[in-house]
């Protein structure tokens, strides 16, 4: 994925806000599933303001501000879908099962 269609697809608006090219290194995206994966991401990354970020989240240990965010996470299942076609190819993302699976999910 390009720059621009990062930005695109992350802050629309980047693009006319002339974001591009601000990107300062490499990324890792990852696709996270399981129960409340996008709430509990959304709580280990910290708000979205690194000075309203709690001590211990991605966020409040690691951004200096919001114009220099250190990482993203879809804001909804449908979101995530979305951006999850744009960084990945069809049979890129594989499905595991981890060996504590069972012992999480248990009803």
């Amino acid at each position: 994925m390009t720059t621009e269609q990062t930005f695109i697809a992350i802050k629309p608006d980047g693009v006319q806000r002339g974001l591009i090219d601000m990107s300062s290194g490499p990324i890792c995206a990852m696709v996270w599933e399981g129960r409340d994966a996008v709430k509990t991401g959304r709580s280990i990354l910290g708000a979205t303001n690194p000075l309203a970020s709690a001590p211990g989240t991605i966020r409040g240990d690691y951004a200096l501000d919001v114009g220099r965010n250190v990482c993203h996470g879809s804001d909804s299942v449908e979101n995530g879908k979305k951006e999850i076609s744009l960084w990945f190819k069809d049979g890129e993302v594989q499905s595991w099962k981890s060996a504590q699976h069972d012992w999480v999910y248990e009803k």
